[in-house]
């Protein structure tokens, strides 16, 4: 990934521990979130059968609005809760594709709570806890991440992604 286009210019310290854990993209391709350093991330875990699945029109909105700035949208398929991603990470990104015209990184289903939670997912919470403490609620549950690597805001399910359009507009100024 080249941040070549876009820098961060945080004038906060940044947080290498993000930066260290290490994800697999679709196709188990291993990708180090260091790849994201300067950038603003919106970390998602999604369903694909879920009441909030919708959310995947807007969270591709804003990433045609923002990419281009210095926004990258990570989508981490999760089938923890209720069993609604049961289809393979293959199927997931076709129906994303297919039906909402997602382009963001789609990344290989994980866990999000409990004793095989993806240590992504046990970073967001320490920085950022919910209305349950630490765990997460639902799908769609969404991490503003400055371009220092800082967890800034954790938002609801319910909460839809243009919702969060200034606050993004806002971690890019900076």
């Amino acid at each position: 990934m080249d941040n070549s286009t876009k820098r961060c210019c945080c004038s906060a310290k940044r947080s290498d521990a993000l930066y260290n854990i290490e994800v697999m993209a679709q196709g188990n391709k291993p990708v180090k979130l260091e790849e994201y350093k300067g950038k603003v991330l919106l970390i998602v875990n999604t369903a694909s059968k879920c009441g909030f699945t919708p959310q995947y029109a807007d969270l591709e909105a804003l990433n045609k609005r923002f990419a281009e700035r210095g926004l990258a949208i990570l989508d981490f398929p999760c089938n923890q809760f209720a069993g609604q991603s049961p289809e393979s990470d293959e199927e997931t990104t076709q129906f994303c594709q297919l039906n909402y015209g997602t382009t963001f990184p789609q990344m290989k289903k994980i866990e999000v709570n409990g004793e095989n939670e993806h240590p992504l997912y046990t970073f967001l919470k320490a920085q950022a806890g919910g209305c349950l403490g630490r765990k997460i609620k639902w799908n769609f549950t969404k991490f503003l991440v400055s371009c220092d690597g800082s967890v800034i805001k954790r938002y609801a399910p319910a909460t839809k992604p243009m919702k969060i359009e200034k606050d993004i507009v806002e971690m890019l100024k900076k």
